[in-house]
């Protein structure tokens, strides 16, 4: 048993005032008590919120963040920075992907995630041949999750074409070819690693990659209750190619085609037409969005205001890891809307008219759906994941209780997470991962190696 006396708790209903939090020793909620007294000798912080969920990461790309940020003698796009991403996945080992996803989820944590869906598909070692192991990476990547104390929820991707209409892999893409009955054996490899901290589902590439056929047996194959990823419509390309394939847009495509419900979260749906946006509105599925990586790689703005409007869900994740942080996310995402409609407070409702605290709500709640876990709030029998601000600095001096969330998104630029707890545990104090060092010693020299072949042009 643990416990922790909050001056303020944000619970699903809002800020409460002097909350008793218990959780016990499976790292699970127990007890959420607004209205108390506390007790001598009790743990005592000023504001606890939940931690945030990423529900989109590709783990292998931090190492590749500030790398292509150069200009090639023609027009750059998102097409070109993926050829480029393409020769870097080639050259990473298990040894790699578990020393780069450790220093990411550290950097995570520190940050505001406790729980990250990892969207995996660099499977098969570099020759293109799969590991004795069909599993071996995806289990570096769930080691890097435990030894950071990060919730995990691991996607397996399958990646069986280079394009509609079924279009043979090109070689750089070897290390990702996967089949359904690959990404099933991956799956059932990892069953007996399931627990309260790690989930596994699965995740079609992108229509590009998977055909609807495929899709459509991955997601009746899976165990039900599994969530179910994809990338679409990030770019107008893949509109514009999805369309001369088969005369429909993506979304329009899959919804027709294989049909979505809660189990799904369409990662980025930027290009969207007005029926495709009431269309998931309506399903019940999460909108991943990744504002940092979008704006990144020129992706576009997704139509928040519509969507929202109609009940839609969203969720928020870092992606290429350019930025891993949850308020960079939060706040790119309401001011690239206030760019598009020159105007102002756009994420808000009649119920909630706090930009902050509606941002942070719909994207607990969004995340905690797309990453199958009971994640998301403080409330009994969800994971006691929260998070401590630092009510010592001067943002924090003073601020009246309903600017918090407002001030911890939009103003300035210093980290307020001090601690954060993950099932229980604390993982973070005063700022910094409690095994920093170690881990930042295990990146630096797998950057050392990857640089090296870099110089060398492999």
């Amino acid at each position: 048993m643990g416990e922790l006396f909050a001056k303020y708790a944000l619970l699903p209903q809002g800020w409460r005032k002097d909350v008793l939090l218990r959780w016990d020793a499976q790292g699970a909620l127990t007890e959420v008590s607004p209205g108390v007294a506390p007790q001598a000798g009790q743990a005592q912080v000023r504001h606890v919120l939940p931690g945030m969920v990423n529900l989109h990461s590709h783990a292998f790309q931090r190492a590749m963040a500030g790398m292509t940020e150069f200009a090639g003698d023609t027009p750059d796009s998102f097409w070109s920075w993926r050829d480029l991403m393409y020769r870097f996945a080639l050259n990473i080992t298990p040894q790699h992907v578990s020393a780069i996803a450790a220093q990411l989820y550290a950097e995570c944590l520190r940050y505001g995630y406790t729980s990250v869906c990892e969207f995996h598909y660099v499977q098969r070692a570099a020759d293109g041949e799969w590991y004795p192991d069909q599993a071996e990476m995806a289990r570096r990547v769930l080691q890097a999750a435990r030894d950071c104390g990060i919730g995990l929820t691991l996607l397996p991707v399958l990646y069986s074409h280079a394009g509609f209409g079924d279009l043979p892999l090109r070689p750089d893409q070897r290390r990702f070819k996967t089949s359904v009955d690959d990404i099933l054996s991956i799956v059932h490899a990892m069953e007996a690693e399931r627990d309260a901290q790690f989930e596994i589902g699965a995740a079609p590439h992108s229509l590009r990659a998977a055909n609807v056929a495929q899709i459509r047996a991955l997601r009746d194959a899976l165990p039900p209750g599994r969530p179910l990823h994809i990338h679409i419509a990030e770019q107008q390309k893949e509109v514009d190619d999805c369309m001369a394939f088969c005369g429909q847009r993506p979304v329009e495509y899959l919804t027709r085609e294989v049909g979505l419900d809660a189990r799904w979260t369409l990662v980025h749906a930027t290009h969207l037409s007005a029926d495709e946006t009431s269309a998931i509105a309506a399903s019940g599925a999460v909108a991943g969005l990744c504002p940092s990586t979008e704006a990144n790689l020129g992706d576009g703005l997704f139509p928040l205001a519509d969507y929202l409007r109609q009940g839609g869900r969203i969720g928020i994740g870092s992606d290429s890891h350019v930025s891993q942080s949850a308020v960079e996310e939060l706040r790119w995402l309401e001011y690239g809307q206030r760019l598009r409609a020159q105007g102002r407070n756009i994420a808000a409702s009649s119920a909630q008219r706090y930009v902050g605290d509606y941002l942070w709500a719909q994207s607990l709640a969004g995340g905690a759906q797309a990453s199958a876990r009971a994640v998301g709030q403080l409330t009994p029998g969800c994971r006691a994941d929260l998070l401590v601000l630092d009510e010592r600095h001067p943002n924090l001096a003073h601020t009246p209780l309903q600017d918090v969330l407002n001030t911890l998104i939009f103003c300035g630029n210093d980290n307020l997470v001090r601690d954060v707890m993950v099932g229980g545990v604390w993982r973070v104090r005063d700022g910094r991962h409690l095994e920093q060092d170690a881990i930042a010693a295990r990146f630096a020299e797998t950057m050392r190696e990857l640089q090296a072949l870099r110089r060398q042009g492999v």
